[in-house]
């Protein structure tokens, strides 16, 4: 009895990490094309992409401030009556992956939003700290990773890639990225994590 009791929580989490997953693979994902791929990393060109950004200290924060501006704090007007604006509020979904940057002393934190969304139709944030930013295209070299995902895990692979682009001669444009797939009670080895570089290729 003992030993059922003590599997029991282990399904719940088994159960929920299934879920999650399920939905991520669900979520909106900006498109790219793989331009070339070896046993470490690829190369991958993005287009422009649309997505909403803040900025905050390393004391955390930012992920909440993003989440409450998909969650409805926002507003936008209604175009359909030029004399009056109504500002109304609007859900957005989620997208994969949120995508973390050093700025100086601080950190950036990207939500990137659905495709459908203009820089002219994107909602306006109500927090002053929260912009709509658009992130410019272009070449960025992938290591992609599983286990949790913690600053250690990150620099880990961040630290491999920038070793491997440097052997191969490929120019680094741009400070380490960290991409983030999948919610908190995913499963450690089931998740997907990527740590990123805008490069230069000829």
């Amino acid at each position: 009895m003992q030993l059922k009791l003590n599997i029991f929580p282990k399904l719940i989490v088994l159960f929920i990490s299934i879920f999650l997953i399920s939905n991520v693979m669900a979520y909106e994902e900006p498109q790219y094309t793989v331009i070339k791929k070896n046993n470490v990393y690829e190369i991958r060109y993005y287009k422009d992409r649309l997505a909403v950004q803040t900025t905050y200290n390393s004391d955390g924060g930012g992920f909440r401030k993003l989440f409450n501006y998909i969650s409805g704090s926002n507003k936008r007007s209604n175009k359909k009556n030029i004399m009056t604006s109504i500002a109304e509020s609007e859900k957005i979904a989620m997208t994969i992956p949120v995508t973390q940057t050093e700025e100086g002393k601080k950190m950036v934190m990207q939500f990137y939003l659905p495709s459908n969304y203009t820089i002219e139709s994107a909602p306006i944030p109500n927090d002053s700290k929260v912009k709509i930013v658009n992130i410019e295209g272009g070449h960025f070299a992938v290591i992609q990773y599983s286990g949790r995902s913690t600053e250690k895990n990150f620099i880990k692979h961040k630290k491999i890639l920038r070793e491997k682009l440097i052997d191969d001669g490929i120019e680094i444009k741009s400070k380490g990225i960290k991409a983030t797939y999948n919610g908190p009670f995913t499963i450690p080895i089931l998740r997907r994590n990527e740590a990123m570089f805008k490069i230069n290729i000829k």
